[in-house]
């Protein structure tokens, strides 16, 4: 499992790299999308990243108008985060880019083995205690050049 698992996961790096994003900038990209307004605190722990390093992943993220930082109006010493139009397009660039990465990782496995699959490492991920589409390396991934 860790070989295969460290053979997907630079795969998938290597594959997301012509869009120039790194797989913590599409973590956080999705976790984003899914939940608009997340604080940076919130997301750093969701991604397992410390707090401070998150702060320079979303000052570039942000810096490349991907992602908004906003006070939280309820909260004025909290910032909200929201993906912008083109931190959308940028998620819907990704999410071709990792089907099509899927689709090469199981080629070996039938349609109904691919589903069957995907319910088993889900059982696992959840039985470790994992965050669902958050690679449990980001915090430790090396910055973008």
């Amino acid at each position: 499992m860790a070989q295969l698992g460290a053979h997907a996961a630079a795969a998938f790096a290597e594959r997301i790299a012509p869009l120039d994003v790194t797989p913590p900038q599409a973590g956080v990209l999705r976790l984003l999308a899914g939940s608009p307004g997340l604080s940076q605190r919130a997301l750093a722990d969701a991604l397992g990243m410390h707090a401070t390093r998150l702060v320079a992943l979303i000052d570039d993220l942000e810096h490349r108008a991907l992602v908004a930082r906003t006070r939280d109006p309820a909260d004025r010493r909290n910032y909200a985060l929201a993906l912008t139009a083109t931190g959308t397009a940028k998620l819907a660039d990704l999410a071709v880019v990792a089907r099509e990465h899927e689709q090469a990782i199981t080629a070996g496995l039938s349609a109904a083995e691919r589903r069957e699959l995907a319910v088993t490492l889900r059982r696992l991920a959840d039985a470790q205690g994992l965050t669902p589409g958050v690679h449990p390396g980001f915090g430790r991934a090396p910055r973008r050049p």
